[in-house]
């Protein structure tokens, strides 16, 4: 199970959101660098960021501080958040991240999903954000009427190499993933799926360990680390990917 302690950006600060809502975000003193170098002392090798600001403008806003992170440490990085064309893409992989999530401009046009998969072979990850049962897109402004699952099958087989499944209605609310549904997405995805959204406690971490599920490939901590909910040095010691 690999942990994946996140880092999302706005304004060049580490700010943490409320069901994805920008007007009801949590700003934090440490700059997004110094966070990450925090998460390399304790031994984390996963990394999980979102570029807000890329969210917002479909441009990769933030370049500069993921090379900054990517130079200083050597962490396994995912990074999403307004990638909506290759050359995004391509700046990112170019800058040293492992995988880059694709999800509003992936869903609303699959073509570019299967392109993208095609280009960048194991490096795309697809993020799958899901409101009461449907898609969400566009930093969670506009719901979709497309059932999470109906969607999977239908590009199940362009080669996406992870599947991050947000359950927004937990996001940012330290109420307990969504395991029910993850675990459902992971006997349909043909990629292992990343559980996010909700993660409240150390025994969130357990929980989904004792899933024993080997197509959930890892879990996502947030806000619950930045109000100090879980300890990093707690938290570390449940790495063993």
């Amino acid at each position: 199970m690999k942990i994946f302690p996140a880092i999302d950006i706005k304004d060049k600060k580490c700010v943490r959101l409320i069901k994805g809502d920008f007007e009801n975000k949590t700003e934090y003193e440490t700059s997004p660098v110094d966070q990450a170098s925090k998460y390399k002392y304790h031994g984390f090798k996963n990394l999980h960021i979102v570029d807000l600001d890329g969210a917002l403008t479909g441009k990769t806003v933030n370049l500069d501080i993921i090379k900054e992170i990517v130079s200083k440490y050597n962490f396994k990085i995912e990074i999403g958040g307004g990638v909506r064309n290759t050359e995004s893409i391509k700046q990112y992989i170019d800058a040293g991240v492992e995988k880059v999530i694709l999800g509003s401009g992936a869903i609303k046009n699959k073509e570019f999903l299967k392109e993208a998969c095609k280009k960048f072979k194991n490096k795309i990850a697809l993020g799958l954000d899901e409101k009461d049962g449907n898609l969400s897109v566009s930093g969670w402004k506009e719901n979709l009427n497309i059932k999470t699952i109906d969607f999977l099958k239908e590009v199940n087989d362009f080669g996406v190499s992870r599947i991050i499944f947000t359950d927004i209605n937990r996001d940012g609310m330290k109420t307990s993933p969504n395991y029910e549904k993850t675990v459902k997405i992971a006997e349909i995805s043909n990629c292992p799926v990343v559980i996010s959204g909700g993660v409240s406690s150390i025994n969130d971490i357990k929980k989904a360990k004792d899933l024993n599920n080997k197509k959930i490939e890892g879990i996502i901590v947030g806000k619950a680390i930045y109000d100090g909910d879980i300890k990093l040095d707690e938290l570390a010691k449940e790495i063993d990917a």
